[in-house]
């Protein structure tokens, strides 16, 4: 999917990136503009009180030596040389973490808008990933965003972004102005890339549930719009008295499809292997899928972010399991020395199969009313500051092909779909497909 204004063909080559699950902009001079307005704005502006959670987090980092250490080096590991000393355009980047924390502090005012840079318009979905962007892949930001006291201290952070962007004042950024969601260009991508999954020609309001004749059409927050509901028309169920035939549990672009994947392998590794055990957090019903087959798709910041179930059948096990936010595994040998080697700037476009097994995720648990499926999985992978998985479903709930599972909030990541060996799948989208697979169309079969 295309993340800024235009065909992403037409991107020179030394602005083109393609990086966290496409919620950072293709172009990266979006990226660099707006941080480069972020930082601006901090810099000249009166120094502002960190807001209370923030505060909490300049506390934790200076009364505990080892957090300290981390948070003092991770930015001192950025190489001083191209490109990380020029991001954004025209400054150094952020070096320390106080100047973090007041850059963050403004953020944290402002749900996710578009921007404009050069020949693009975009929008970085993800800000706190755009402000961490180089420190993630140092080794002590390695370290660190592996921490589970940092990453605690990540999820109160998080979750006042959250409460921020459930409230009254971030539903600004949804207006029809040239960075508003509602905006020509912020309209025109979401249905694009909507239509794109069907080959239809729906106005928002015919894709979308919502009341055209209200203020940015009766969505009441930020997150109210990102968990908007689609109209049953639009996402039709595919085959719902054809339990052989599996829905598509999100509206997803296809990352990788995997057979006979280990019970338990080194995830961390640049081939990154799928970890059943980690990935369904060591549950006793894990083993069960040892030898199966792993489905993974990836959503966008222009995607509906609502899970449902690809099966008809009884929810058997249902729970979040709190993992990791930022972090991504050091797939290049860098050396801290501050002057010297590489950070893999790709970040976390090629880590997701790492985070299938620490990142923050909903494992649901669905015992299939076709034999010849049994028992599978859902696994919602958060990703980020998009790591909220809200389960609307209980276990024992029968479920009907289709019906909702849950929902990523403030936007959404990347799922799985786990079959167990001897189950005979076939006919999965094509790893590479440019469009979404619509939600509830059908993804595959199973032969009986």
């Amino acid at each position: 999917m295309v993340w800024q204004h235009g065909d992403e063909h037409h991107i020179p080559d030394q602005y083109r990136v393609h990086k966290h699950g496409a919620w950072l902009p293709a172009d990266h001079r979006v990226h660099r503009e707006w941080l480069r307005r972020t930082i601006e704005h901090v810099d000249t502006q009166p120094k502002q009180e960190l807001i209370p959670v923030l505060q909490e987090f300049k506390d934790f980092i200076e009364g505990n030596p080892r957090i300290y250490m981390y948070f003092t080096e991770m930015w001192e590991e950025i190489p001083r040389k191209a490109p990380y000393n020029r991001d954004p355009t025209g400054k150094s980047q952020i070096r320390d973490y106080n100047h973090m924390l007041q850059v963050l502090n403004h953020t944290f005012s402002r749900a996710p808008e578009w921007t404009d840079a050069a020949e693009s318009v975009g929008m970085v979905g993800v800000p706190m990933c755009a402000i961490f962007d180089y420190a993630m892949g140092t080794p002590s930001g390695h370290a660190a965003f592996l921490d589970p006291d940092v990453n605690r201290m990540l999820k109160r952070v998080l979750n006042e972004w959250g409460k921020f962007l459930q409230s009254p004042e971030s539903a600004d950024v949804l207006g029809d102005h040239k960075s508003g969601w509602f905006g020509e260009t912020g309209k025109r991508d979401l249905l694009q890339v909507a239509n794109a999954a069907r080959n239809t020609e729906y106005s928002f309001e015919e894709m979308y549930i919502c009341d055209p004749s209200k203020e940015h059409y009766g969505y009441k927050s930020w997150d109210d719009f990102f968990t908007r509901r689609v109209h049953d028309a639009a996402r039709p169920v595919a085959s719902p008295d054809d339990d052989n035939v599996i829905a598509n549990a999100c509206e997803s672009k296809v990352y990788n499809l995997a057979h006979n994947v280990h019970l338990r392998d080194r995830f961390w590794i640049k081939s990154q292997p799928y970890s059943i055990l980690d990935m369904l957090a060591n549950d006793p019903l894990a083993s069960q899928f040892a030898g199966g087959t792993v489905y993974q798709a990836f959503l966008s910041a222009l995607s509906y972010h609502r899970w449902h179930s690809p099966v008809s059948g009884t929810v058997r096990r249902a729970f979040v399991e709190d993992g990791t936010y930022f972090s991504e595994p050091l797939f290049e040998s860098t050396v801290g020395n501050g002057h010297g080697d590489k950070i893999d700037t790709r970040g976390i476009t090629v880590a997701q199969g790492y985070l299938t097994a620490l990142a923050t995720r909903a494992v649901i648990f669905i015992e299939a009313d076709n034999p010849a499926i049994g028992l599978m999985a859902f696994v919602g992978v958060g990703m980020d500051e998009v790591s909220t998985c809200e389960i609307t479903v209980r276990e024992g709930q029968h479920l009907r092909k289709g019906d909702q599972l849950g929902m990523f909030h403030f936007g959404g990541s990347s799922h799985c779909l786990l079959f167990r060996k001897g189950v005979r799948v076939e006919g999965f989208p094509q790893v590479g497909r440019k469009e979404n697979v619509p939600v509830r169309g059908k993804l595959a079969t199973v032969r009986t």
